[in-house]
C-alpha cells in the first residue's frame, strides 16, 4: 500500500519553537551527519568528507571547520512572504522596470537582518539567487556585508553555497568598473541613512581572509569546492561564460536558476575583465597555501579525487598562465607543475622517474586523465616536447584505442607539429578499422582536421582508406556505420531519439560530426555525398530526424558543392514528400531550411525551381500545423510563406534573383579563377 502523506519538517518546527523560548543552542551538534547517497538529501545540507579523503594528507586538513553554524529558521509568515515574492519575480508581470526595482527594494528591506536564514533555507535560497541576479551594486555590497564573518560556513552549506556562487559571479564586473573610477551606487538607497561604501575589491579580499587557513579542507568539500572554483575564476579575470570553465565550476546536477531581466544586468560580467594586482597576488597565494605542503602521495590522491581533481585542474591552469616567468624546476619554491612533475623536463627521459610514473599512472585513470589534458594543453614548450618525445608519441597508437587515454591523445594531436603528425598517422593508420569498431570517432575527426590544417593530402588518403575498410565495402556503409543507422527492426523499437541511451546518442553524434568534418575536405567530401546518395528515402528521413548532429550533417551536405550535379536534386527529391513532417521536427526543420538556401541554377549544386515550388505547395497545404510550433514558423519564415500566399509572382522573382547571384558566384569560381560574378539585373 502507498504510505500516507504526512507533513514534513516537524523536527525543524520544534527546533524553531525551542529557539524562540531560548532553550535551543544555535550551533548544531558535531556528530557525523548521515549521507543517504550521491544526492545528499539531508535537509540542512551538511556534508562531511569520508574518512579516506580526510586522511589523505591534504594541507590544513586537520584545521577543518569543525562545528557548523546554525542561522535559525524563518517564521511561517516570513516563509509565505518570500514564497510569494519568488512567484512574482518568476511571473515578471510588472508594468515597468521601475516597478520591479521598487518591488526588489521592498523585498531587500524585508530580508534585512534575515539574509543568512534566507540563504540557508531550502525553500527560499532560490529567491536569494534571483535577487542577486537582479541586484544593483549597493545591494550586492549589502549582501557581502550581511554574509561577512560567516562565509566559511556558508560555502559549505548545501543551499547557501549556491547563493555565494551567484554573489561572486554577479559581482565580478563591479570590480572592473571601480578600477576605471569609483562610483557610489545610490539607486534605491536612502541618501540620509547611507553609509560610505566599501569597494568591491576590499569585500572580495575580506572574504578571502575568512577562508584563509581552510583551503586544504575546502578543496575536497562537496559544496565548498564549487564555490572556491568560482572565486578563483572571478579573481583571475578569466571570461565567466567560457565553456571550458563552466564544466569546472558547475556540477552536472546543478539546478539552473534564472529570472527575467537578469541577462541585461549580467552584461558587465561578460568577456575578459580587468582585475586589480591584489587579485593576482591572492590567486597565487591560494594556490601556494593549498598545495605547497602536499607531498607526492597527497598530490596523487588529490589528482584522482572526484571532487578535488577539478579544483586541482583550475589551480594548475591558473598557475601556468599567471606565473610563466617562475616556471623553473630548480626554483626554491617549485610551481604546481613541477610539484606534479619533479625534475621535468630532464626527468621525463627516465622511465623510472617520479614524473614519468605520474603521467603513466594518470593517463589511464578516468579522473586523473583530465589533469593530464591540462598539462598537455598548457605546459611550457620544453616540458611538452619531452612528454611527447618520450611518453605520448612512441605509444600514440595504443592511447587512441583506449576509452580513457584517447582524450589526452587528442590534446597531443592538436598540439604537435607537422613532422610529428606525419609520424603519428603512420602509427595510427593501420589501426583505423579498429578505431571504427571501438567507436573512437572523435580521434578520427581530430586526425582529419589536423591533417587538413597541415596540408597532408597523402595522410588524408591513408586515413580515408582505413575508414572505408572499417565501415564496409558498400558506399552506403560509410554513413550507416558512423551514424548508427541500424536495421528496420531496431528502428521500430527505437523510433525516438529520447529512447536512445546516452552512450548510443553520443556515438551517433560523434560519427555525424566526423562526417561533417569530412565534408569540409575536398577528397573525402565526395565519398560522403556518394554514401548519402546511396541511402534509401527512409534512412534519409531517419538521418534528418534522429539528432541535431545528424541533421547538421545532411544540411551541410546539401549546401556543399558537389562534383555530382545530381546529388542535391536526388536528395531533395527523396525528402520532398516528407517536408511537412520535417518542418515541425525539432531536428528535421534545419534540413528544410537548408533546402531553401540551395540555388535553382548552378554548376556545382542546384535544385530546379519546379521542385522548390512543389515543396512550397506542400508547406502551404500544412500552414496551420507549421504556425503551431516554433520549428514550423522558422521554416515558413525562411521560405517566405506569406509572400508566396499573397504575392506569388514576387515570390518566384525572389527565388530567381537570389539564386542568380549565388549560382553566378559558384560558376565563376571555375570559369574566372575565383572572381565573384556580377549580380543579374532585372
Amino acid at each position: 500500500m502507498p504510505k500516507p502523506r504526512t507533513k514534513r519538517g516537524g523536527r525543524e518546527e520544534r527546533k524553531r519553537k525551542l529557539a524562540e523560548e531560548g532553550d535551543y543552542v544555535g550551533d548544531i551538534d558535531t556528530k557525523r551527519q548521515r549521507v543517504d547517497g550521491e544526492d545528499g538529501d539531508n535537509e540542512n545540507g551538511y556534508y562531511q568528507q569520508d574518512e579516506a579523503a580526510a586522511g589523505a594528507g591534504f594541507a590544513n586538513q586537520e584545521d577543518g571547520p569543525g562545528e557548523k553554524e546554525f542561522f535559525g529558521m524563518l517564521a511561517d509568515e516570513e516563509q509565505e512572504y518570500f514564497r510569494r515574492a519568488d512567484e512574482m519575480l518568476e511571473l515578471n508581470q510588472f508594468p515597468t522596470t521601475e516597478d520591479r526595482d521598487i518591488f526588489l527594494e521592498s523585498v531587500y528591506e524585508e530580508a534585512k537582518g534575515k539574509e543568512l536564514k534566507v540563504a540557508s533555507s531550502q525553500s527560499c535560497s532560490r529567491l536569494m539567487e534571483r535577487l542577486i541576479q537582479l541586484a544593483n551594486t549597493s545591494q550586492k555590497k549589502r549582501l557581502f556585508q550581511a554574509f561577512a564573518g560567516h562565509f566559511l560556513s556558508l560555502v559549505q552549506h548545501r543551499f547557501a553555497s549556491h547563493c555565494c556562487e551567484a554573489l561572486f559571479l554577479r559581482s565580478a564586473g563591479v570590480v572592473s568598473q571601480e578600477l576605471s573610477g569609483f562610483m557610489v551606487d545610490t539607486q534605491g538607497a536612502d541618501a540620509e541613512n547611507q553609509e560610505p561604501e566599501e569597494s568591491m575589491e576590499n569585500l572580495f579580499l575580506a572574504t578571502l581572509d575568512e577562508l584563509e587557513g581552510s583551503m586544504g579542507f575546502l578543496i575536497t568539500d562537496r559544496f565548498a569546492s564549487h564555490t572556491l572554483r568560482v572565486l578563483l575564476l572571478v579573481l583571475s579575470g578569466r571570461p565567466l561564460e567560457d565553456v571550458a570553465f563552466k564544466t569546472l565550476i558547475k556540477s552536472k546536477k546543478k539546478e539552473k536558476i534564472s529570472v527575467a531581466g537578469s541577462a541585461a544586468v549580467d552584461e558587465q560580467n561578460q568577456g575578459l575583465r580587468a582585475v586589480p594586482s591584489s587579485f593576482t597576488v591572492a590567486v597565487t597565494k591560494i594556490i601556494r597555501d593549498s598545495t605547497s605542503t602536499m607531498d607526492a602521495t597527497s598530490l596523487r590522491v588529490l589528482a584522482t579525487h572526484p571532487i578535488g581533481n577539478p579544483t586541482l585542474q583550475l589551480f594548475l591552469e591558473l598557475d601556468l598562465s599567471l606565473n610563466k616567468s617562475e616556471q623553473k624546476a630548480d626554483a626554491e619554491q617549485p610551481t604546481l607543475l613541477f610539484q606534479l612533475l619533479p625534475g621535468a623536463p630532464q626527468s621525463l627521459f627516465e622511465e623510472s622517474s617520479e614524473a614519468t610514473e605520474f603521467i603513466n599512472g594518470m593517463i589511464y585513470d578516468q579522473i586523473g586523465s583530465r589533469l593530464v589534458e591540462i598539462i598537455i594543453t598548457h605546459a611550457p614548450g620544453k616540458v611538452f616536447k619531452a612528454l611527447n618525445q618520450n611518453i605520448f608519441l612512441p605509444r600514440i597508437q595504443g592511447y587512441v584505442r583506449n576509452d580513457v587515454s584517447c582524450y589526452p591523445a587528442i590534446k597531443v594531436l592538436n598540439r604537435i607539429g607537422k613532422d610529428q603528425l606525419v609520424e603519428a598517422v603512420e602509427k595510427i593508420g593501420p589501426t583505423v578499422p579498429q578505431l571504427v569498431s571501438k567507436n573512437r570517432y572523435n580521434v578520427l575527426r581530430t586526425l582529419f582536421e589536423r591533417c587538413s590544417a597541415r596540408g597532408l593530402s597523402d595522410e588524408i588518403k591513408q586515413l580515408m582508406k582505413g575508414l572505408r575498410e572499417g565501415c564496409g565495402s558498400k558506399p552506403a556503409d560509410l554513413v550507416t556505420t558512423l551514424c548508427s543507422l541500424k536495421s528496420e527492426d531496431d528502428a521500430k523499437k527505437k523510433k525516438d531519439v529520447a529512447q536512445l541511451s546516452k552512450n548510443e546518442y553520443a556515438i551517433q553524434s560523434h560519427g555525424a560530426q566526423l562526417l561533417t568534418t569530412l565534408l569540409s575536405i575536398t577528397g573525402p567530401a565526395k565519398g560522403v555525398q556518394e554514401s548519402l546518395s546511396a541511402l534509401s528515402p527512409e534512412l534519409l528521413l531517419r538521418l534528418a530526424n534522429n539528432s541535431f548532429p545528424t541533421a547538421t550533417l545532411l544540411s551541410t551536405a546539401l549546401k556543399t558543392p558537389s562534383a555530382n550535379a545530381l546529388f542535391q536534386k536526388t536528395t531533395v527529391n527523396a525528402l520532398a514528400p516528407h517536408v511537412a513532417e520535417l518542418a515541425v521536427s525539432q531536428n528535421g526543420h534545419n534540413v528544410v531550411v537548408a533546402m531553401a538556401e540551395i540555388p535553382t541554377k548552378g554548376r556545382d549544386f542546384s535544385v530546379p525551381a519546379h521542385i522548390k515550388d512543389g515543396i512550397m505547395q506542400t508547406l502551404g497545404n500544412h500552414e496551420a500545423e507549421l504556425r503551431d510550433c516554433w520549428m514550423g514558423r522558422s521554416v515558413w519564415r525562411t521560405w517566405k510563406g506569406d509572400m508566396w500566399k499573397t504575392r506569388r509572382y514576387d515570390w518566384k522573382a525572389w527565388i530567381k534573383e537570389m539564386v542568380a547571384e549565388e549560382s553566378q558566384q559558384v560558376t565563376s569560381v571555375h570559369k574566372n579563377g575565383g572572381r565573384g560574378g556580377k549580380k543579374k539585373e532585372n
